[in-house]
């Protein structure tokens, strides 16, 4: 008896990481599939800096994002994010939005800014 009850313990807990990790993981998508996903998605793209706009009265700010991978596609799309802005925005060459994706924009609650290397440039001999 205390054999199937550990066992149906192991069972019941095995059950629960897996649906924890599953319900946890987010998958990224291309800017050409974002609009066919549901749920919490991850979009990488390059930020476009003429379209920054700051909302003040809503604290929140938005801006464009093209394909990284296909960048004659001019493929675009409008992320709006509600948190601080990252202090090496201005300098970031790529961003990753993890959002959800609602009435033509990303709606996200992170954002991952990619920088160029600090030792890019630096001699070889140095």
């Amino acid at each position: 008896m205390k054999l199937i009850f550990g066992i149906l313990i192991i069972a019941v807990f095995m059950a629960w990481s897996v649906n924890s990790f599953i319900s946890t993981t987010i998958t990224y998508v291309s800017l050409e599939d974002v609009a066919d996903s549901d749920g919490t998605v991850q979009v990488m793209g390059k930020i476009d800096f003429a379209s920054v706009n700051f909302d003040t009265e809503n604290s929140r700010f938005s801006f464009d994002i093209t394909d990284l991978e296909e960048p004659e596609s001019n493929r675009r799309l409008k992320i709006v994010y509600g948190g601080t802005i990252p202090g090496n925005f201005d300098q970031a060459k790529s961003v990753v939005a993890k959002g959800i994706y609602q009435d033509g924009v990303l709606v996200t609650k992170q954002l991952l800014v990619k920088c160029p290397s600090k030792y890019q440039g630096l001699d070889q001999g140095a």
